[in-house]
C-alpha cells in the first residue's frame, strides 16, 4: 500500500514537471521570436531612416532649386528699383553705393548661399548617408541571423540536458521503485520468518508440558519443522541480497539524478543570466555605434548648414547696422549731380544800356525803403519764431512715428516668440491682438498725415524765411551803400572832373577798328598792340595800385572805376571773348565747380 501511495505521489509530480518543461520550451521559443522581432525592428528602422534621408534629400534639392530660382529671378530684374538711367544702372552694378541696396544684395547672396548649402545637404543625405544606413541594415540582418543560429544551438543543448535530466529522473524513479518493492518483500519475508519462529517456540513448549504425547508423534513432526525454518531463512537472505542490490542501484540513480539536476539548473541559470544576454549583445553588435555615427554625420551636415545660415544672417545683420540715411542721401546727390546740383544763379539782365546791377536808394526813396526794411525785419523775426515752433512739433511727430514703426516690427518678433509654429501663427489671425494692430496702424496713418502736414508747413516757412532774409540783406546792403555814397559823392565828382580834363578823348580815326564794342583780333592787328593799352593799364593799376601810364598829374585814384572800365571793355567786345558755341559747356563746368566747392564746405543732413 505504501508503494502504491508513493507511486501516486510520483505520478502527481510528473504533470508539474512536464508543465515546467513545457513552460521553458515556450520561453525559448519566445526568445527566438523576440530576437527576430528586434532584428526586424532594427532593419525596418534603418530602412525607414534611409528612405527618410532620400525623401529629405529630395525636399532639400527642391528647396535649393526654389531658392536659386527665387534669387535669380530678383537678381535678373532690371529697372525695378527705379528707372533704367545710367546712374541707376551704376547703383545696381555696385549695390554698396546705397545701404538699402547693399542689404538687398546681401539678402539675395544669403539666399543663394542657402540654396548651395541645401544642395550640398541633399547630396550628403541621398548619397553617403543613405548608403551607410543601407549597409548598416545589411550588417544587422547578417549578425541577427548568425546570433539566431547560435541561440538555437544553445537552446537545443539546453533542451538536451533537460531531456537527460528527465531520463535520469525516470531511471531513479524505476530503481527507487524496485528498491522499495525489494524492501517490501524483505519485510514480508522477515514477518513470515518471525511468524514461523514464533510457532516453532510455541510448539516446543506445548510438547514439553504434555505428558501424554507419544514418542512416535514427536519423531514425525520434528524434521518437517526444521526444513520449513531453513527455507524461511534462505528466503530472507535472498530477499535481503536483492534489496541491497536494488538499494545500491537506487543510490547510484539518485546520485546521477541529483548531479544531472544540479547541472541542468546551473545550465539554465547560466543560459538565462549570461548566455541569452550575451547573445542579445551579439545581435546588437555595432548597431548603436553605427547608427550613432550615421546620425552624427547628419547632425554635422545640418550644423554646417546652420553655421552657414548664421554667417549669412550675420552678414545681413552687419548690413542692417550699416544703414546710413545721410550717407545714402550724399551718394544719391553725388550720382545724380546733374539733377540735384543747384542751378546757376540768375544774373541781372539790364535793359538796353542800363548798367546798374544793384539796389540804389535815391534821396526820394529813403522814406519808402526804410519802413519797408523795418517791416521785413519784423516779419522775419515773427516767421523765425513760428518756423522754430513748427520744427519742434515736426521733430516730436517724427519721433512718435518712428516709435510706432518700431513697435509694429516688435509685434512680429513677439508673435514669433509666443507662437513658434505655423498653425499657432494662423490661429492668432483673429485674436484681440490683431484688432489692436489694426488700431495701431490707423494711429500710425494719422501720425503720418500730421507729420506730412507739419513738414509742409516747415518747408513753406523756411522758404519764406529764405526769401525774406535775401530781401532784408539786399536792402541792408543798399542802405549801407547809400550812406556810403552820401559821404563820397563830393569826392567822386571832383575826381571825375579832373580825370576828364587831363584825358581828352582820342579821335575815332586814330585806329581802323573800334576799341570798345569792336573785334579784339582786328584791333590788335590794326593797332600793332599785343595787348590793348586800356587792358594793360587797368590791370597794372589794379594789381600794383600804381599810377596809370595814361594819366599824368592825377593823385586820386578810384579802384572801382578802373575795374568798371575793364569790365565794360570785355563786356562790349563783338564777338565776345568766350565763343558763343562754347557758352553752355563753360556754364555747366562753372556750375559743377561751384557745386563741388559748396558740397565740400557744407554737410548734407
Amino acid at each position: 500500500m505504501a508503494a502504491h501511495g508513493k507511486l501516486r505521489r510520483e505520478r502527481g509530480l510528473q504533470p508539474e514537471y512536464d508543465a515546467q518543461v513545457k513552460e521553458m520550451r515556450w520561453q525559448l521559443s519566445e526568445q527566438l521570436h523576440c530576437l527576430e522581432l528586434q532584428g526586424e525592428l532594427r532593419r525596418d528602422l534603418l530602412q525607414e531612416l534611409a528612405e527618410f534621408m532620400r525623401r529629405r534629400a529630395e525636399v532639400e534639392l527642391e528647396y535649393s532649386r526654389g531658392l536659386d530660382k527665387l534669387a535669380e529671378r530678383f537678381t535678373s530684374r532690371s529697372g525695378r528699383l527705379g528707372g533704367s538711367s545710367q546712374e541707376q544702372q551704376s547703383f545696381r552694378k555696385e549695390p554698396t553705393l546705397l545701404s538699402p541696396l547693399h542689404c538687398w544684395a546681401v539678402l539675395l547672396e544669403h539666399t543663394r548661399q542657402q540654396s548651395r548649402e541645401s544642395a550640398a545637404l541633399s547630396e550628403v543625405l541621398a548619397g553617403p548617408l543613405a548608403q551607410r544606413l543601407s549597409h548598416i541594415s545589411e550588417d544587422v540582418g547578417r549578425i541577427v541571423k548568425k546570433s539566431k543560429d547560435l541561440v538555437q544551438q544553445l537552446q537545443a543543448e539546453l533542451l538536451e540536458v533537460v531531456s537527460e535530466l528527465q531520463t535520469t529522473k525516470k531511471m531513479y524513479h524505476v530503481y527507487h521503485s524496485e528498491s522499495m518493492n525489494a524492501e517490501t518483500k524483505l519485510r514480508e519475508a522477515e514477518r513470515q520468518e518471525e511468524k514461523r519462529s514464533g510457532r516453532s517456540a510455541l510448539s516446543t513448549t506445548t510438547t514439553t508440558s504434555a505428558t501424554t504425547t507419544t514418542t512416535t508423534t514427536t519423531v514425525e513432526t520434528g524434521p518437517h519443522r526444521k526444513s520449513s525454518l531453513k527455507k524461511g531463512g534462505r528466503l530472507v537472505e535472498k530477499r535481503q541480497a536483492k534489496y541491497l542490490e536494488h538499494k545500491l542501484k537506487c543510490t547510484k540513480a539518485r546520485n546521477e539524478y541529483l548531479l544531472s539536476l544540479a547541472s541542468v539548473n546551473a545550465a539554465i541559470s547560466n543560459y538565462y543570466l549570461h548566455d541569452i544576454l550575451d547573445l542579445m549583445d551579439c545581435c546588437d553588435t555595432g548597431f548603436h555605434l553605427a547608427l550613432e555615427q550615421a546620425l552624427r554625420s547628419y547632425t554635422a551636415a545640418e550644423s554646417r548648414t546652420q553655421t552657414s545660415q548664421m554667417q549669412g544672417l550675420g552678414s545681413l545683420e552687419e548690413a542692417l547696422e550699416a544703414l546710413d540715411p545721410p550717407g545714402d542721401k550724399a551718394k544719391v546727390l553725388e550720382v545724380h549731380a546733374m539733377a540735384f546740383c543747384p542751378p546757376l544763379r540768375f544774373e541781372y539782365q539790364p535793359h538796353e544800356d542800363d548798367e546798374v546791377a544793384e539796389v540804389l536808394i535815391e534821396m526820394e526813396l529813403w522814406d519808402e525803403i526804410l519802413p519797408r526794411a523795418q517791416n521785413i525785419q519784423s516779419r522775419l523775426d515773427q516767421k523765425t519764431i513760428e518756423t522754430e515752433e513748427v520744427n519742434k512739433t515736426l521733430k516730436a511727430t517724427l519721433k512718435a512715428l518712428l516709435e510706432a514703426v518700431a513697435s509694429e516690427d516688435g509685434d512680429i518678433l513677439d508673435s514669433l516668440q509666443a507662437s513658434p509654429s505655423t498653425e499657432s501663427l494662423k490661429s492668432t489671425s483673429s485674436d484681440p491682438g490683431t484688432r489692436q494692430t489694426g488700431r495701431r496702424r490707423n494711429q500710425q496713418q494719422e501720425t503720418e498725415t500730421f507729420y506730412i502736414t507739419k513738414l509742409q508747413e516747415y518747408l513753406s516757412g523756411r522758404s519764406i524765411l529764405s526769401k525774406l532774409q535775401a530781401k532784408h540783406e539786399k536792402l541792408q546792403e543798399a542802405i549801407q551803400q547809400g550812406n556810403k555814397e552820401k559821404q563820397e559823392t563830393s569826392r567822386t565828382q571832383c575826381t571825375e572832373r579832373k580825370f576828364h580834363k587831363s584825358h581828352p578823348p582820342h579821335p575815332r580815326f586814330q585806329y581802323n577798328q573800334r576799341l570798345f564794342g569792336g573785334d579784339l583780333e582786328k584791333f590788335i592787328q590794326s593797332s600793332g598792340q599785343p595787348v590793348p593799352l586800356v587792358v594793360e593799364s587797368c590791370i597794372r593799376f589794379i594789381n600794383l595800385n600804381g599810377e596809370d601810364p595814361l594819366e599824368k598829374g592825377c593823385t586820386v585814384h578810384d579802384l572801382d572805376s578802373v575795374a568798371g572800365v575793364l569790365k565794360l571793355y570785355f563786356r562790349s567786345l563783338e564777338p565776345p571773348l568766350f565763343p558763343l558755341d562754347m557758352f553752355n559747356e563753360l556754364l555747366a563746368s562753372a556750375g559743377m565747380a561751384s557745386w563741388r566747392a559748396s558740397l565740400g564746405s557744407q554737410s548734407w543732413s
